[in-house]
């Protein structure tokens, strides 16, 4: 039987975010406050040959609108800087409605569910990879991935059925793992931006790399 790349809106493998989004479904019934689904292009899986890899659904970003990166500062770096590079097209307004579209690109986080304080804990981020493992092999075209952060790098590398010791997290790094070019970058979250951890040209830069690499 082949494991689901979506988790079910009630998914309890992780007691302690499923009892995190009760709360939150009591505090805000409006909110989405689900596992958040990978964020498609318009054309389906098939078209896709860039993944990435996020974190986990911030509390008033995703987890309350249902789309990746929807709804927090990240998103207003990482959907700019996709339709810059012609891998997403309309305007990114930060409300799942706002008519964006991805081209040959695909969202995803590592964790599906809002964690607590915006860590999740090991044995979440290894629980989820039964989510990711299928999420990657769904992509029949997908020729790279771009891992957002050292988490979200390590748990792509064992999804891959990589070893993490072998393709260490760098920023602006690139591994071939199992066919796949995965590539790496610091988060985009506002903390790594104010604190000039990631500039916006460090980021742009990685794009660049990955649609060079894509065209090639």
């Amino acid at each position: 039987m082949v494991a689901s790349p979506e988790p079910d809106r009630d998914c309890s493998l992780c007691l302690r975010l499923h009892d995190f989004i009760a709360e939150w479904r009591r505090r805000e019934p409006s909110w989405f406050n689900a596992p958040v689904p990978t964020f498609l292009p318009p054309e389906g899986e098939d078209a896709v040959k860039l993944l990435i890899v996020g974190l986990a659904p911030g509390l008033r970003g995703a987890n309350r609108t249902g789309r990746p990166f929807t709804g927090d500062y990240a998103g207003d770096l990482l959907y700019g800087t996709l339709i810059a590079h012609g891998l997403a097209r309309g305007e990114f307004k930060a409300r799942p409605d706002d008519g964006l579209e991805l081209v040959q690109t695909a969202i995803t986080n590592a964790v599906r569910c809002v964690p607590p304080e915006n860590k999740p804990v090991g044995a979440e981020i290894a629980t989820c990879r039964t989510f990711l493992v299928p999420t990657i092999a769904r992509f029949s075209n997908l020729r790279a991935v771009l891992a957002l952060g050292s988490i979200a790098h390590q748990s792509t590398v064992r999804a891959l059925g990589g070893r993490v010791a072998a393709h260490p997290f760098k920023h602006g790094g690139q591994h071939q793992i199992g066919g796949i070019a995965l590539f790496s970058s610091y988060h985009c979250s506002r903390y790594n931006t104010n604190t000039g951890v990631l500039t916006e040209a460090m980021f742009v830069n990685v794009f660049s790399e990955i649609t060079a690499f894509l065209q090639a």
